[in-house]
């Protein structure tokens, strides 16, 4: 029997609950993230001649030289941004692993994390697994940006490392320039490694991604993770990637050759051979868009308060004028009922009800889409 548990109260994630609860019920999941329809055919082609061609043992620990030629190449491409695919570029087995290997390589028993929440439901419990200590900061609607005073407040000697997500998950806000700059000057201030969870890098609907390597003073202090699952609706093949500088590298790679030490040779192969065409990723941001419009003019004349959404592909809607109580039961209540799952956001604070809004996922097909905004308008 065990002594005593690292995470004495975590339980099954909310994701967990609500996706069964809507196979339960037969409802229509927009709650975790992940699409409904098919990924590419010429990537399942790609990885399936991959196995065929004998890409079926370990891969190298740091990943396959072609998949980070060609993340180092996405880079270049997409953000301006040179990086070194045999030095800076790690692939792991998820965008999760790779944040999970980046704050175990730097988090020591005692040390300090800052994170904003709400936020991704991994930090904190990856934080405390190692030994480490949280620090909130809140990001506050309708903008959820940082507040820096705030932010300022939590520092201390002890403080090693602060997280962000950046487009932002769950709220789907992005990070501006100004707030970028100033955390550069905040993290060199107080000498922090910052961690970027960038998974929806390539799904920015006002202006290109900044990716955190950019900005003047973050390029050798900075941990970014990146997902091929979120870029090519292949969530379950859990490949993902890590990029540092070859200093902080070197260190990533000393945990992550012990954690997970290689991912999938076949889908390594495959993913490199479909990102030779930057085209397969370019156009990431207009089919999103396209579909956060579709759903958003779906719910026009609904009660719902539709808030801004310039990255991911999460929409928030807020319920405050029509809707009260603690937001899992409503989430719960109206999956239910309208047979339309979401998310609360509550578990993205701690269990904290700090907002009064559901998150739901708009990476379905029209159709679902369509019919998800019908069912919600019929809400109260």
């Amino acid at each position: 029997m065990l002594r005593r548990s690292k995470l004495p109260n975590v339980g099954t994630t909310i994701f967990s609950v609500m996706s069964a609860l809507a196979n339960d019920v037969g409802a229509i999941n927009l709650s975790q993230g992940f699409p409904d329809y098919a990924p590419p055919l010429d990537l399942i082609e790609a990885v399936d001649a991959a196995m065929r061609d004998g890409y079926n043992q370990y891969a190298p620990m740091p990943g396959s030289s072609a998949l980070r030629v060609s993340i180092a190449r996405k880079y270049a491409v997409a953000f301006n941004v040179d990086v070194d695919p045999e030095l800076e570029v790690t692939v792991t087995p998820g965008a999760t692993v790779a944040l999970f290997t980046a704050i175990a390589t730097v988090v020591q028993p005692g040390d300090e994390v800052i994170i904003f929440q709400p936020a991704y439901d991994s930090y904190q419990p990856a934080i405390e697994t190692v030994g480490g200590v949280v620090r909130i900061a809140q990001l506050r609607a309708p903008l959820y940006r940082p507040d820096w005073d705030e932010v300022r407040s939590l520092v201390n000697d002890k403080t090693v490392m602060i997280i962000v997500s950046t487009p932002h998950n769950p709220t789907g806000s992005v990070w501006t320039r100004e707030d970028l700059v100033e955390l550069s000057t905040f993290a060199n201030e107080h000498d922090l490694i910052v961690l970027s969870d960038e998974v929806y890098e390539l799904i920015t609907f006002n202006e290109p991604h900044t990716p955190l390597i950019s900005i003047p003073g973050l390029e050798d202090r900075t941990f970014v993770v990146t997902s091929f699952g979120k870029t090519f609706h292949v969530t379950g093949w859990k490949v993902g990637a890590c990029i540092a500088s070859s200093a902080l590298m070197l260190e990533y790679r000393k945990v992550h050759q012990f954690l997970s030490f290689s991912t999938n040779s076949a889908m390594q192969a495959g993913i490199a051979t479909y990102m030779a065409e930057p085209e397969h990723y370019q156009g990431l941001s207009a089919f999103f868009q396209r579909k956060r419009d579709l759903f958003r003019a779906a719910l026009d004349g609904s009660p719902w308060e539709i808030r801004p959404c310039a990255g991911s592909y999460f929409q928030l809607l807020g319920y405050d004028t029509f809707l009260k109580g603690a937001d899992v039961d409503l989430a719960i209540e109206l999956t239910r009922t309208l047979h339309v799952a979401s998310i609360p956001l509550s578990p993205f604070s701690g269990g904290q009800q700090l907002d009064t809004a559901l998150r739901f996922c708009f990476a379905k097909s029209d159709e679902v889409l369509l019919e998800a905004a019908r069912r919600l308008k019929n809400v109260g």
